[in-house]
């Protein structure tokens, strides 16, 4: 498979448990992606802007990766969940982006059924894992500015450990699930997905047995998986508002609210293009619309996530300097003193 081995092997062996009753009938193995846009002078156009937005997004990411591990004073609750938030960043964005920038670079628009599969599969366990870990986020600023006293005791890191475990394990087990009943449909001669990826509703839309056991099921997933921790965001902001509404100095006013602006933005920034292509793609009826409208919370917001909690957060401007200038001075030292910094190669 093109995005993950090991997930797409497991995926194979249940296929052997869970045939694929529509391979037998129709006798395909494959879809087509369609993409944005058919006419060929374009897809240079749409193969550079994607690549450079995918390699911002895992150059970008990467580096609050390194920040976070290198520097001993961000080895805190909230630095340890934005790490893991960029490592979910990097690999939602792999999910979609690489296969369609090979697509555009072989000129195919072709997607074997396991690699459908498997797409689906990560692509709806990273986007609950972004989900989860950003409510857990929140959790965490709640603690801090409502709780500050007893933040570390409470924010332990068993505790934090646990939240990222439960985020996966939830994820990954409703994701299979969700997979296996998509297994169980037979499909139609018409086999063209109108997205750049496996988008799960299309390629349920596709099928020509009865969904209502998958609609019902995904319908579900998205309230209490979707609803629920967007709820629990929000009761965390009502009460963290509270507080800092409740500080005397403008000050400690400001102090407060700047801890948790940039998640604010990035919860904002997620759910208002998620909710938005699900509208507009409901308003205009039209899956070319809703493809090009879904980039924006496949591909650009986990490009801007890397800007947004760095930008204006001096800890990882100061760890990402830090760790510039040890590697500045480690080539340097290497180039004087090569007998003493020796590079050792395999």
């Amino acid at each position: 498979s093109t995005y993950f081995p090991q997930i797409d092997s497991c995926l194979l062996l249940v296929m052997l448990f869970f045939p694929f009753p529509g391979s037998n009938d129709t006798g395909f193995s494959q879809f087509i992606l369609l993409g944005f846009s058919e006419e060929p002078e374009l897809q240079p156009l749409i193969f550079g802007l994607f690549l450079s937005m995918y390699l911002i997004t895992v150059f970008g990411n990467l580096l609050i990766i390194l920040a976070v591990s290198s520097d001993p004073h961000l080895h805190t609750p909230m630095y340890f969940f934005l790490s893991h938030l960029s490592f979910v960043d990097i690999c939602f964005t792999s999910t979609t982006v690489p296969k369609m920038l090979w697509n555009i670079m072989t000129h195919t628009k072709v997607i074997a059924y396991e690699d459908c599969v498997t797409q689906m599969y990560c692509f709806l366990l990273f986007v609950q894992l972004d989900n989860f870990l950003l409510t857990v986020m929140s959790y965490d600023r709640f603690v801090a500015i409502c709780h500050p006293l007893h933040y570390m005791v409470i924010m332990n890191p068993l505790l934090c450990g646990l939240l990222v475990l439960i985020s996966w394990v939830i994820g990954a087990l409703n994701s299979l699930l969700q997979s296996l009943l998509a297994l169980r449909l037979s499909f139609c001669t018409v086999l063209e997905i109108p997205h750049f990826f496996c988008e799960f509703k299309e390629v349920i839309q596709l099928a020509c047995s009865n969904t209502f056991l998958n609609n019902t099921v995904m319908y579900f997933a998205v309230g209490l998986f979707g609803g629920g921790p967007f709820a629990g965001i929000c009761y965390s902001y009502s009460k963290t508002v509270s507080s800092i509404h409740g500080i005397s100095s403008a000050q400690g006013k400001y102090k407060a609210f700047s801890t948790c602006a940039s998640h604010l933005s990035a919860v904002s920034l997620f759910y208002c293009t998620g909710l938005g292509v699900y509208l507009s793609s409901a308003a205009s009826q039209s899956s070319q619309s809703s493809a090009t409208a879904s980039v924006m919370y496949t591909v650009v917001t986990p490009m801007l996530n890397p800007f947004i909690y760095s930008l204006r957060n001096k800890d990882i401007k100061r760890a990402l300097t830090r760790c510039g200038q040890n590697i500045h001075i480690f080539s340097y030292m290497t180039f004087i003193f090569p007998s003493k910094f020796p590079l050792k190669f395999p």
